[in-house]
């Protein structure tokens, strides 16, 4: 079975391109590293030195040799290139799409025009172009599209997977469930959706989007392999988690810095859960004409409750550390309701692996070994939701 893999230079592209590469599936990932261009341009790097891409794939290739696991195949290039997209489609004949492919910071597309129009363009357009290339190409791909947990927002009634039972004045039908998307990256998410719901309907394509929770964790059986395969840690004020930098500021001595109130609640799965996922997706797919929509999180917390796991975990490391909390940089409501369904991937088999202080305290000791490359600069929030 051949997948493609579109963004499989990114934090869980790479990782997700090795998991199937070492169950047998034949591997071919494209990128465009806009996310490095951005990282550079803004002074952010990642918690350890990552390998290009290309030397990611040579290492994976020599080391699979030897133990028989699958070979991965780079072949980098924009799917904003129509050109290049169709070619890619029509050599690789790909049987399932996996489209990490976007811009993936929430504030980064917050910071001003220039950033909100290319995280829209890159996102929206690049996605399209994968439309018109499988419906020309290979319409019999399924498309496996990494959605967003964020493009519901916080609604006043229980979140379902993609849809809702609609009663009204007396007639009942089943219409997308409502967005309400947090930032400009999640409202090019919804865009996503909407298309993609649409070209199931009216072209017969088939597309399972996975609409994401916060990912925690950077070591998988995989990257833990050789140095050299490791992916992104990321602790920033744009492309870090809460989690991350709560774990960093404790190592580093910094207050942990709640935005808000710290009631703000969101959904987490650990890395591997998402890989876990991704198979799943695979083995079972949508069928023609179905735009299939799973949640794909584990768990939710608040953000107070994620503060006070990371402050006792490292108290039993020896580490004593302050929460403070300061204004908050975004525009969300400060105490919300929230109950989202991931009701399908655990019908389907997933086993989830849940936060707890055995995992906090290895990151915090994964983190120390690194402690030298924080950059203290790039923790507190620049990017203001209003300017």
């Amino acid at each position: 079975m051949k997948i493609l893999i579109i963004g499989g230079d990114g934090y869980l592209g790479w990782p997700t391109a090795m998991f199937l590469a070492k169950k047998k599936y034949q591997v071919f990932l494209t990128d465009n590293f806009s996310k490095r261009k951005i990282e550079s341009e803004n002074g952010i790097k990642p918690l350890q030195p990552i390998e290009t891409l290309s030397n990611r794939v040579y290492t994976w290739n020599n080391l699979g040799k030897k133990k028989g696991y699958g070979k991965i195949r780079l072949i980098s290039g924009d799917i904003l290139n129509q050109r290049f997209l169709n070619k890619l489609l029509k050599n690789v004949k790909p049987d399932h799409i996996i489209h990490y492919g976007e811009q993936p910071s929430a504030p980064y597309s917050m910071m001003g025009r220039e950033q909100a129009v290319y995280s829209q363009y890159n996102n929206i357009i690049g996605s399209l172009n994968l439309l018109f290339g499988v419906k020309g190409i290979c319409p019999k791909s399924h498309i496996i599209k990494l959605g967003s947990m964020g493009i519901y927002g916080t609604p006043n009634i229980d979140i379902e997977e993609g849809y809702l039972k609609l009663k009204h004045k007396g007639r009942f039908d089943k219409v997308l469930f409502p967005m309400k998307p947090h930032s400009f990256y999640h409202l090019s998410k919804a865009a996503d959706s909407l298309n993609l719901d649409f070209v199931c309907r009216v072209w017969g394509l088939k597309a399972t989007d996975l609409h994401q929770g916060v990912v925690y964790g950077v070591n998988t059986k995989e990257t833990i392999m050789n140095n050299n395969l490791v992916t992104s840690f990321h602790y920033d004020h744009i492309f870090g988690t809460v989690l991350n930098r709560f774990m960093v500021q404790a190592v580093c001595g910094s207050p942990l810095t709640i935005y808000g109130s710290g009631n703000q609640k969101r959904t987490f799965l650990n890395i591997n859960d998402t890989l876990k996922c991704i198979e799943l997706a695979i083995k079972k797919p949508a069928k023609y004409g179905e735009y299939k929509v799973r949640n794909q999180f584990t768990e939710v917390f608040d953000i107070n409750e994620l503060a006070q796991l990371v402050e006792v975990s490292a108290k039993e490391l020896g580490i004593k550390v302050k929460i403070k909390k300061i204004k908050n940089p975004r525009t969300e409501l400060s105490k919300h309701y929230y109950k989202p369904s991931n009701k399908s991937f655990l019908e389907i088999g997933l086993k989830p692996v849940y936060l707890n202080k055995k995992f906090i305290k290895e990151t915090i000791l994964y983190i120390q070994k690194y402690k030298v490359n924080i950059d203290k600069k790039i923790l507190d929030p620049k990017i203001k939701w209003k300017n």
